[in-house]
């Protein structure tokens, strides 16, 4: 195993920054996380991947892709946790924990992690150690 990996149980976490498009719409499905998502449009998903700078897969010792951190850095000052899906029938299992802290590490300890939390997902931030911040501001342009 080295530096850029760690394993819990039998799940595998690690930076696999040539995640297929496919395999990201597959987890994003697999975890709910595409309802908020453009799965359907291939271009967007292929930029989305390609223009991050952190891309963190959970995977079972079959190669299985059950979870997905991908991140925006500068490795200095802040890491924006974009997305973090988690297989539903792999959740509660401590592998959506294990992905922040595999990538927070990976963009530097110095940056401040933020994430903007999935509608269900609110409660489960708290329970693994982070705070709510109540000044975050969205700009949308309506097409």
């Amino acid at each position: 195993m080295t530096s850029s990996q760690t394993e819990i149980c039998d799940i595998q976490i690690q930076l696999e920054p040539a995640l297929s498009v496919a395999g990201f719409v597959d987890i994003l499905t697999r975890s709910t996380l595409a309802e908020r998502r453009p799965v359907n449009n291939e271009t967007v998903m292929a930029g989305m991947l390609k223009n991050a700078d952190l891309i963190v897969t959970a995977r079972t010792s079959e190669m299985l892709l059950v979870g997905v951190a991908r991140s925006i850095t500068d490795f200095h000052y802040c890491t924006y946790l974009s997305d973090l899906a988690v297989d539903v029938a792999y959740q509660g299992r401590g592998i959506g924990k294990q992905l922040i802290d595999f990538t927070h590490a990976a963009a530097g300890r110095d940056t401040t992690l933020i994430l903007l939390a999935a509608p269900a997902a609110t409660t489960y931030y708290p329970h693994i150690g982070m705070t709510q911040h109540n000044s975050c501001w969205l700009k949308k342009d309506v097409s």
